[in-house]
């Protein structure tokens, strides 16, 4: 396999630009407050994993998990995550969303879903499959 030459860096460092500021999902959730990477993706893996814990969030996004404590801490003030101790082992925290927490996760889904909709109108059938098999591919590959 070849590296890749200097201008298909820079071109795809173009692309990667033009689309960070083309499709924003932050101004397609709403004008209120906005969370930041980490806090949507902690809300979004306890959607999927309700009863988390902690270190299942850190291992996942590969932080440390002192970053995801804060994470839950200031998430949780802001009303949109509950923690609760199992009564099986007190030391336990077991992570899930409340309502508020609950509507600002299918909120940025509909957005993802209106953004990749966007992303993928213009290209046929085949183009779309090539796109996400690439796509698969690079995020496959172990660095």
């Amino acid at each position: 396999m070849t590296q890749p030459n200097e201008d298909q860096l820079a071109a795809l460092g173009t692309v990667f630009e033009s689309f960070s500021r083309r499709y924003k999902l932050a101004e397609a959730t709403g004008p209120e407050r906005q969370l930041n990477e980490l806090d949507k993706q902690t809300l979004l893996f306890v959607a999927r994993n309700p009863g988390c814990g902690p270190t299942d969030i850190a291992r996942f996004l590969a932080v440390a998990a002192t970053t995801v404590s804060s994470v839950t801490d200031r998430l949780a003030k802001r009303g949109l995550l509950d923690r609760l101790r199992p009564e099986k082992d007190r030391r336990a925290v077991a992570l899930h969303l409340t309502a508020a927490g609950r509507s600002k996760v299918d909120a940025f889904q509909a957005a993802y879903r209106q953004l990749y909709q966007r992303m993928l109108a213009p290209l046929s059938e085949p183009e779309r499959e090539v796109l996400i098999g690439l796509m698969r591919k690079i995020l496959s590959t172990e660095d």
